[in-house]
């Protein structure tokens, strides 16, 4: 880290003017805003309920002006990361060592790609600058490890010339070829796969639900109560705790404005489904969804279908569905690699996590190629 920088953690972003923290995102992703995360914050969704402690780094030259920034939480437990490390815990501990606390550079429960190291454009700080600060962090505060989890790949190239171990994972992106309607993309595919979507669109709405998006003011505090209670119907469902409390959609909402997008199926006028999605720049980010109803292809139709059709209509290059789920894959997303990078101080832990990570990196790069032959994405030679 350059000489002339003096580096400060945060146990609240709030510690931290908004628009100098926003200024070191040229990007202007809105999961790593100072709104987004204040709002995690004040809901009670990161601290100590939850093992999330902020210790959000900045750095600033010798004037005293913001010049980088990361969010960054100690923890003492891997949940809510999705960049999956249980297995090295383990193995550290089994060997008598302690792998928490440990250092997390992430968006809490957001599993969106982004920029993690933040710089702000035209200072002339090199991006190593707020990577080596989190090193010296790390030392300083007698952690195990520091992992930068869903940073860019320009990051991940950065963070291993600088030594850090470097893993991949998978998501599935849908790419908008400027299509100019829905039935546009529809003709991209196979006609098999094209009939299918039609289908399910079909049975979704006939369903006796009406497909509403909302964005912004739109969203009332009813509507919001409601959504609690779509996302708790899942998290109950499949995992039995819920990281997001009640607080925190109004908060984001009211902060983010326009850039929260809510899909939402409508039974005589009341939501009884939503799917909640924040709109950057260039693409639509799909997060959360529930529903108090069983409806044929709901799912697939107010996550994935309704996005698709958005982002068409708002020239949005991408949509990204979140975590997991090759189903996407016949639904037109189609597999992208995502990066994470580890520093980890145990010689003999790093020694044997990076052997390990050669060969998850070469089956992750097999899985992805070998994804994407399932493409439902009619070929040249393939008749429309």
């Amino acid at each position: 880290m350059p000489s002339e920088l003096t580096l400060t953690l945060h146990p609240r972003i709030a510690d931290i003017p908004a628009a100098e923290w926003d200024a070191c995102d040229a990007t202007a992703n809105p999961f790593t805003s100072h709104a987004f995360l204040l709002s995690l914050e004040e809901s009670g969704c990161t601290g100590p309920r939850t093992g999330w402690l902020p210790q959000h780094l900045a750095l600033r030259d010798a004037a005293g002006a913001l010049v980088a920034v990361a969010p960054a939480y100690v923890k003492g437990h891997s949940y809510g990361e999705y960049v999956f490390d249980h297995g090295w815990a383990r193995a550290f501990e089994n060997a008598g060592g302690d792998y928490y606390p440990k250092f997390q550079v992430a968006v809490p429960f957001s599993p969106v790609p982004g920029p993690r190291l933040m710089v702000r454009p035209g200072t002339g700080v090199p991006h190593s600058a707020p990577a080596s600060a989190m090193a010296q962090a790390t030392e300083a505060l007698k952690l195990s490890s520091c992992h930068v989890t869903f940073c860019t790949r320009e990051e991940w190239d950065d963070l291993g010339e600088a030594g850090w171990l470097q893993r991949m994972g998978v998501q599935f992106h849908w790419n908008n070829e400027g299509y100019g309607s829905f039935d546009d993309f529809l003709g991209a595919l196979s006609s098999r796969k094209r009939k299918s979507i039609r289908r399910e669109r079909r049975d979704a709405q006939s369903a006796g639900l009406t497909m509403r998006t909302l964005r912004g003011p739109e969203i009332t505090p009813e509507t919001w109560r409601l959504f609690h209670k779509f996302y708790r119907s899942t998290t109950d469902r499949k995992w039995g705790s819920a990281y997001l409390t009640a607080r925190f959609w109004p908060l984001m909402g009211e902060r983010l404005g326009d850039k929260v997008v809510l899909m939402v199926a409508e039974r005589d006028g009341k939501p009884v489904a939503g799917a909640l999605n924040l709109m950057g720049h260039d693409a639509l980010y799909g997060r959360n969804w529930g529903s108090l109803v069983e409806a044929p292809f709901l799912h697939f139709e107010l996550c994935y279908y309704q996005a698709l059709d958005f982002a068409i209509a708002y020239g949005l290059k991408r949509v990204e569905a979140g975590a997991q789920g090759e189903h996407k894959i016949q639904r037109g997303y189609r597999p992208v690699p995502t990066y994470s990078a580890h520093l980890i101080a145990h010689p003999g832990l790093r020694r044997a996590v990076a052997e390990s990570l050669v060969q998850e990196r070469a089956a992750m790069e097999a899985e992805i190629a070998g994804l994407d032959t399932l493409s439902p994405y009619r070929r040249e030679d393939e008749a429309a």
